[in-house]
């Protein structure tokens, strides 16, 4: 349960139709299971205790007494277990019969949750059994205890808070306003789903689809816990597909045709943390008390001790790229299209057919040049209109000066060659700085002198300037105050490093022109620099990733600090996870505290960033998605990196020792 994750599972039990003996030692056994592997949250089948294809035998008394019996067994057992379980079963209450949810925990049953709506169509004839549940919660007397019974529960654990959980049953998913709405308006976190459904042809993608807009829609997790084999096979064939979901994201999935125990690890802040962004999510309080929700509470870590055990789920080291080809290809090609529109919209309105870029030869300079290329052709103007300064100095090479020269000729815009050296090295002497001496000054004294010339020559042709600069260098404020930093419309502001080298990618990949896209291949194969020192036999001597960390990692923790707000500790917990095998512990803290100590200075410049478009979830705009004070103090982040550095050297230190 450390640093708010959350480990679940959807069981489907092997059972014997109308033998609740049986079957409740198979669902002990998967909790016990459950148990080992740190379970915390675990969901059965609808009417799992008996089966669902009972039908008619549902009427039988001594099948309804005989689950009501192993289910006090089951709840017996789960005293010396350290989970909450939900079990599907035939219920009774005054005359009628309920399909219900029962959830155990800490040997206690702590509220029957019934399904209110009941399918009575082609294969499912439920209303000739049950009754639908009543949202409102009752109080049921069994063995001197009250326990409640309505769909409106919520079961709230008093040691994890960010832990509330609600239940549906099966069709209540399906319907046009589930049950699962209500729950989540009045604080469910994570709604369980106790299932029976059968199989047909493609009904698994469509059921998976439904879990996962359904999670999606009400920011929360979902366990969906479906019949398997074991049930009767008369007239229906069960899958057993079972569904882990998070926020639109299927983390686990269970095979087809196969009962299984599936488990994975939800992210309760991740889940919190979005609803807490979100303002039109209704407040909880008001929607409970509407619903007349009866709180449940219950408590999972009595006695255990916090682990810090891997995590059970993907964690993606590049979460600004989508893994598959197919989908990485899909975004790259909106986002261009994104990036173009925005600059389109500009030129339109303020009358520009003309475009100025200071063309270095490296990847965002590159990325910037062909969105403006997309931007006039849909424009229908000119590509000539778009001119491109190269501006060598002393840390220009030559395979980069090349690479410039060529890419604006192949896509047809126009050339223009300034060499500063002069007037940097006159410049240098005005105001009385030694050339020799290689320091910030030498560095921004060019970054700056190009942004004037280009500022000019916007002039000289009534162009707007199209900014270069990246949202990665903008993080980390590795950009020159009035320098590169600004721009008439900055293409790349919201696009991350780890991205830009995709899109420059895919636009070689697509763009049918092979001279073009050797020219492409060749700026992906050069090392990322500003080029502002002078090179070593020719070749390039400041590498950015040398000097700041490597891109990777800083995206990973850009992610993380301005998505979810995550403190350092989880963020330096995932990072270790997801980048295992490729950088060890200390460097990826150093870098984090590096990422930390520059995120906070550096805001200064981000407070003045010139308009660019949004392209994805995460933004340092001033004007919408981070609107943060340039004087924060970092103290509270960087005294929690303080103590994970003496955690490590600890570690470290102990691992020698033995």
């Amino acid at each position: 349960m450390k640093d708010g994750f959350l480990r679940t599972a959807a069981a489907t039990p092997k059972i014997r139709v109308a033998d609740p003996r049986y079957n409740a030692k198979q669902i002990i056994e998967l909790m016990e299971q459950g148990e080992s592997r740190g379970v915390r949250v675990m969901a059965f089948p609808e009417l799992c205790l008996t089966g669902y294809t009972c039908s008619d035998l549902f009427l039988q008394t001594a099948l309804l007494a005989a689950a009501k019996e192993e289910l006090k067994k089951i709840a017996q057992a789960s005293k010396k277990l350290h989970m909450i379980a939900f079990i599907g079963l035939p219920w009774e209450h005054e005359g009628k019969l309920y399909n219900v949810a029962a959830a155990v925990s800490g040997g206690r049953i702590l509220g029957l949750v019934p399904k209110k709506n009941l399918p009575n169509y082609s294969e499912f004839y439920e209303m000739r059994h049950f009754s639908p549940g009543n949202e409102r919660a009752l109080w049921i007397r069994m063995e001197g205890e009250k326990i409640p019974f309505g769909m409106n529960l919520l079961f709230c654990c008093e040691d994890v808070p960010d832990l509330v959980i609600a239940a549906e049953i099966c069709e209540d998913v399906w319907v046009p306003c589930p049950p699962s709405i209500s729950h989540a308006m009045a604080g469910a976190t994570v709604i369980v789903n106790c299932s029976a459904s059968d199989e047909t042809t493609g009904k698994d993608i469509y059921r998976k689809d439904l879990i996962c807009g359904q999670s999606a829609r009400l920011v929360c997790g979902y366990i969906y816990a479906n019949a398997g084999e074991g049930e009767s096979t008369q007239d229906l064939v069960f899958g057993g597909q079972n569904i882990l979901a998070e926020n639109g994201t299927c983390l686990m999935e269970s095979r087809r045709f196969s009962n299984e125990c599936i488990c994975a690890d939800m992210d309760l802040e991740r889940i919190t943390a979005e609803r807490r962004r979100m303002t039109t999510f209704p407040t909880a309080g008001e929607a409970k008390e509407a619903g007349g929700y009866v709180t449940v509470n219950f408590e999972l870590e009595r006695g255990l001790k916090e682990e810090s055990r891997p995590v059970l789920r993907y964690i993606d080291p590049a979460p600004f790229v989508p893994g598959d080809p197919a989908q990485r290809d899909r975004r790259c090609e909106e986002i261009l299209s994104i990036q173009a529109m925005g600059l389109k919209k500009r030129l339109e309105h303020t009358g520009c057919k003309q475009a100025v870029i200071g063309l270095s030869g490296g990847l965002d300079s590159s990325l910037a040049l062909l969105v403006t290329v997309r931007a006039f052709d849909l424009l229908k103007i000119p590509r000539a209109n778009i001119h491109c300064i190269t501006m060598p100095c002393f840390g220009t090479t030559d395979r980069t000066y090349s690479n410039a020269c060529a890419m604006a000729e192949k896509v047809g815009a126009t050339l223009r060659e300034i060499n500063i050296r002069q007037s940097v090295t006159s410049h240098f002497a005005d105001i009385g700085h030694d050339i020799n001496v290689h320091d910030v000054i030498y560095e921004n004294g060019q970054a700056r002198e190009r942004t004037q010339i280009l500022m000019d020559i916007s002039n000289q042709v009534g162009g707007l300037v199209i900014g270069t600069g990246d949202m990665s260098e903008l993080a980390l404020g590795w950009a020159t105050y009035n320098g590169d930093h600004m721009s008439m419309y900055g293409v790349n502001a919201s696009v991350p490093k780890t991205l830009v080298r995709h899109l420059v990618r895919y636009y070689a990949d697509t763009c049918g022109e092979k001279e073009l896209s050797d020219v492409l291949f060749d700026v992906l194969d050069t090392p990322v620099s500003p080029e502002l020192l002078p090179p070593e036999d020719g070749k390039i001597s400041q590498k950015t990733e040398d000097l700041v960390g490597p891109y990777e990692l800083h995206d990973f923790y850009l992610y993380y600090v301005l998505r979810f707000g995550y403190r350092p500790g989880k963020i330096f917990r995932m990072a270790v996870q997801a980048f295992e095998g490729r950088y060890e512990r200390e460097i990826i803290l150093k870098w984090l505290t590096a990422f930390y100590r520059r995120f906070f200075s550096q805001q200064f410049k981000r407070s003045c960033l010139p308009d660019g478009p949004k392209v994805g979830s995460v933004a340092v705009s001033p004007r919408g998605d981070l609107r943060m004070p340039s004087d924060a103090v970092s103290r509270l982040w960087l005294d929690e990196l303080k103590e994970l550095e003496q955690s490590v050297y600890r570690e470290r230190k102990g691992e020698a020792g033995k």
